[in-house]
């Protein structure tokens, strides 16, 4: 990127220097239309250096870009490798030793939650190639929101500390209708958000009602919360907070795009709100859901 940055400065250094250069020497020879050459030199300085800045700010965009994937297939990487790894532990341990009967549920019970995981980030992956198509439409039905919310919040609770509590605050019988697979995916990547961003066995607060013919699903919690600065940011793809090598917090960036992606195809809203006294609240809103 270095190398590519001062090639292209020097380009721009010669390019004004021969321009200069061809004025001065046209000035010179016809000194009676200095005014024009120095008119046409200042236009065509003031288009060359607004094209050579957008042109530096797009390659400046694109090494991001770059870099951002390449975050993200390391992610993967690891994301997957890591439950695969503990679940075949597990299986190996459970062959190889005399283990009694609660020892091997307990093995077996891990062994589900790192599957689940890995259910997780391919349902995640596969959302997101099928989003990319502008055209894909997302096919719709009729459930029970809050009993998909139950659903899952009941998962994930398994999965958090054992002191760690997800408490919900859920009208009863919300019917929806949306494509539930893709409703599923939102839920569970701003759950699981609030989880892996809350100290350790933090309380998350999760909940659902109706206000005024509109839907109301929030999530919140008392983690390390997100900078203004970086609010507008978060929705989009492969960005993760923080810098890569700061960040301790496993992910792909992919979490939140699909939750916006998903959220415009249906015609609902999310913002980001800080939470007192620490921490990050999303509300999604979907505006005369019951039509």
């Amino acid at each position: 990127m270095r190398k590519a940055l001062f090639l292209f400065y020097f380009l721009i250094f010669y390019a004004i220097t021969q321009l200069l250069w061809w004025g001065y020497i046209l000035i010179k020879f016809e000194p009676e239309r200095k005014g024009m050459i120095i008119g046409e030199g200042l236009i065509f300085m003031l288009i060359f250096t607004w094209g050579a800045l957008k042109l530096k700010k797009q390659v400046k965009r694109e090494h991001e870009i770059n870099l951002q994937q390449q975050n993200f297939l390391l992610a993967v990487t690891h994301e997957l490798k890591s439950p695969l790894a503990s679940v075949k532990l597990y299986i190996q341990t459970i062959l190889k030793r005399e283990l009694d009967r609660e020892q091997q549920k307990v093995f077996l019970s891990n062994s589900l939650k790192d599957i689940e995981r890995l259910d997780d980030l391919v349902e995640n992956v596969l959302l997101s190639t099928k989003l990319e198509n502008r055209a894909y439409q997302l096919p719709k039905e009729v459930f029970d929101m809050t009993e998909l919310v139950e659903q899952i919040i009941d998962r994930l609770q398994k999965n958090a500390c054992k002191t760690q509590v997800i408490k919900a605050e859920l009208d009863e019988h919300i019917k929806l209708k949306a494509d539930k697979f893709a409703i599923t995916n939102v839920i569970t990547n701003l759950v699981e958000n609030a989880v892996k961003y809350s100290p350790a066995c933090g309380m998350i607060y999760v909940k659902l009602k109706e206000d005024e013919g509109n839907l109301i699903f929030s999530v919140a919690d008392h983690g390390i919360g997100i900078p203004d600065e970086e609010k507008r940011l978060i929705f989009n793809k492969f960005y993760r907070v923080g810098s890569e090598a700061t960040r301790k917090t496993k992910g792909t960036g992919l979490g939140l795009y699909i939750v916006r992606t998903v959220l415009q195809k249906h015609n609902a809203s999310i913002r980001v709100k800080d939470n007192k006294p620490s921490g990050s609240i999303f509300e999604v809103t979907f505006e005369n859901y019951a039509k």
